[in-house]
Parts: C-alpha cells; sequence; structure tokens
C-alpha cells in the first residue's frame, strides 16, 4: 500500500490524559470474519507506524476490554461489524461495562472507529455514534465504513484512521 503522509498534521480534538511521556491508544475489537481482521490489521499497522513515537497501542477483544483498560488509555479506536443493523453484541457489551464507571473520566478523549457490513452499516455507525456522543468522546478522524468485502482503498483508509488517531496523541 502507498502511504500517505496527511495524518501528520491531523490532530483530534478533545483533552487526552498527558500523565505520562508515552501515549495510549487502545484498540477494541469484535473481529469475528476475515474482512473484520484484515481492517483490524491495517487499523493496527497504521497506528503502529515508524514514524509515530511516543504511542503504545493496546489491542483488546471488545468482551475482554474493562474500564480500568478505557480508563488508562488516552484514545480510543473501536471496530464492529454490523450485526442485523447495529454495532456488535460484543462491542455493545463493551460499551455497557464502560460507559458509567468510564462516564466523568473519559468526557472529551479522541477516538475513532471502523465497521464492516455485508450489504448496509447505517445502524451500527448511527449506534456508536450515541453512544460516543452520550460519553462525550470527540471523533478525530472519519469513521471508515465498509460493506462488503474491503478493498485496497479500504484498508488503506484503516490504515490512515489508525496513523491519524496515534499520530494525534504525539506531543509533537
Amino acid at each position: 500500500m502507498t502511504r500517505r503522509t496527511g495524518w501528520r498534521s491531523l490532530r483530534p480534538a478533545g483533552a487526552g490524559r498527558q500523565a505520562s511521556a508515552v501515549a495510549t491508544l487502545l484498540i477494541v475489537h469484535h473481529t469475528p470474519s476475515p474482512n473484520c481482521q484484515a481492517m483490524l490489521e491495517s487499523v493496527v499497522s497504521g497506528a503502529t507506524a515508524p514514524e509515530i513515537e511516543g504511542v503504545r497501542v493496546v489491542r483488546r477483544a471488545a468482551l475482554a476490554a474493562t474500564a480500568v483498560d478505557v480508563l488508562e488509555a488516552d484514545g480510543y479506536l473501536l471496530g464492529t461489524p454490523a450485526n442485523l443493523g447495529y454495532m456488535s453484541g460484543a462491542l455493545k457489551h463493551f460499551f455497557d461495562q464502560v460507559y458509567y464507571p468510564c462516564l466523568d473520566g473519559t468526557r472529551g478523549r479522541p477516538f475513532g472507529y471502523y465497521v464492516h457490513g455485508g450489504s448496509d452499516t447505517t445502524g451500527a455507525v448511527r449506534s456508536i455514534e450515541s453512544v460516543t456522543t452520550g460519553l462525550g468522546w470527540q471523533r478525530a478522524a472519519p469513521a471508515v465504513s465498509v460493506a462488503g468485502e474491503p478493498g485496497k482503498a479500504d484498508l488503506e483508509a484503516c490504515w490512515e484512521l489508525g496513523a491519524t488517531l496515534a499520530a494525534g496523541l504525539t506531543d509533537d
């Protein structure tokens, strides 16, 4: 893939924790299919690009991520399939577990997300936007929403999403 450098100039809106020299990007995902796996791998590749220093990337399956993970992170990248017109049950469970414990402590932090659906992702996008708005998180990059098999441009957009979120957590 050809890597674009536009992410270097993008900085997320919102307040990140600056308690340490190394920021943490928490990637919370539900990855039940090869298409979701390809998108996750592209996001992680972008977030861990060698040009981005000072960011620790933590990956958690949605059913394993905890409120402590969320509170210890400076930004969030969420990934889900679209299931029956909604985000996956696993990502919904994650939000149910962390919503109130993290409500006050994470307001203003940057986030981004990607969604994969067989034919439509509208409901999943709407549900993620609704919950993250309630949490007061600030979207730091356009969402990546893919219906059908992800193509080269879709995977590049996932790479950019990961790079943008990670680069936005750096001080430079």
